[in-house]
């Protein structure tokens, strides 16, 4: 790194020319639309970036960001500072009752053993929606004899990937969690001081993590989904991306199989290969 020993850092703020050039960089190859509303955050949430490099100014941090030895060595760690992971166990509930209620006893009628029922987290943050669709699915699990499963989680942030492979979370975020399944699926921390608890091992071993960006051409060999998960990711894309993206997840699910949107994210007017059910729930023609 070529910036080192700077004794104190270059509090200028970031001009437009360098909101531009990021911006425009990042629209264009992670499908974040930033308008010039989001400069300030750009300019704050990038700040640490700066200091942790021991980068002058946000004009040398773009000189950095674009050379070869940036893009190798810093994208990763810029896209995990800009995008924002915000998550709770069972947020939007009424999609897990509708799934244990209507979608599990439905297929079960006619489910394969031969193969898993396959969920895909798509956007999974630090891992609270996979972990809660093992609960649920392991619930269900519990009552129907050889019934067996598998969740993907997706995120283009490898900060909350790790985070979510390890599984530990504070007390207070598990507050949505049913004391019930609560002490069958959580482990609290020996330690009195920690006020952690972790997910089980026999829940952690059915979820898998993988980085993935949506704004990829190919979404890689998974497919045959039976649900889709892609929940308050697409409201940061603009509308053209957003249907691209939702064309490429259905491309993944299985025919009849079920897409579920954030209550924010709407699909009207899209030309796209799904049957809406419910409000945000999609079933793929």
């Amino acid at each position: 790194m070529a910036y080192l020993n700077i004794d104190s850092f270059d509090n200028s703020k970031m001009t437009d020319l360098d909101f531009n050039r990021l911006s425009t960089f990042i629209y264009n190859n992670y499908g974040i639309k930033l308008p010039p509303s989001k400069k300030i955050m750009l300019e704050g949430r990038l700040l640490k970036r700066l200091r942790t490099l021991n980068i002058p100014s946000y004009k040398k941090y773009c000189e950095f960001i674009f050379s070869n030895e940036g893009q190798r060595s810093e994208l990763i760690h810029m896209i995990d500072v800009v995008t924002t992971n915000k998550t709770d166990f069972f947020r939007e509930s009424v999609h897990f009752d509708y799934l244990s209620n209507n979608i599990l006893p439905e297929v079960f009628r006619d489910y394969s053993f031969a193969k898993p029922f396959k969920v895909w987290s798509a956007g999974c943050s630090t891992g609270e929606e996979p972990y809660t669709l093992a609960m649920v699915l392991s619930l269900f699990a519990d009552t129907h004899m050889g019934f067996n499963f598998s969740i993907w989680g997706t995120d283009i942030s490898t900060r909350v990937l790790q985070a979510a492979a390890l599984a530990v979370y504070a007390e207070e975020k598990v507050a949505p969690v049913p004391i019930a399944l609560k002490r069958q699926f959580l482990l609290k921390s020996k330690d009195v001081h920690n006020k952690t608890v972790r997910i089980v091992p026999q829940l952690r071993e059915k979820v898998k993590f993988a980085r993935l960006n949506f704004i990829d051409e190919d979404f890689g060999p998974v497919a045959n989904f039976n649900i889709i998960f892609c929940r308050n990711v697409l409201i940061y894309f603009d509308r053209p991306t957003q249907e691209k993206v939702i064309l490429k997840l259905c491309s993944k699910l299985e025919p009849g199989g079920y897409l579920f949107l954030g209550h924010s994210e709407s699909v009207s007017n899209m030309n796209l290969p799904l049957t809406q059910i419910r409000p945000n729930i999609f079933q793929r023609k």
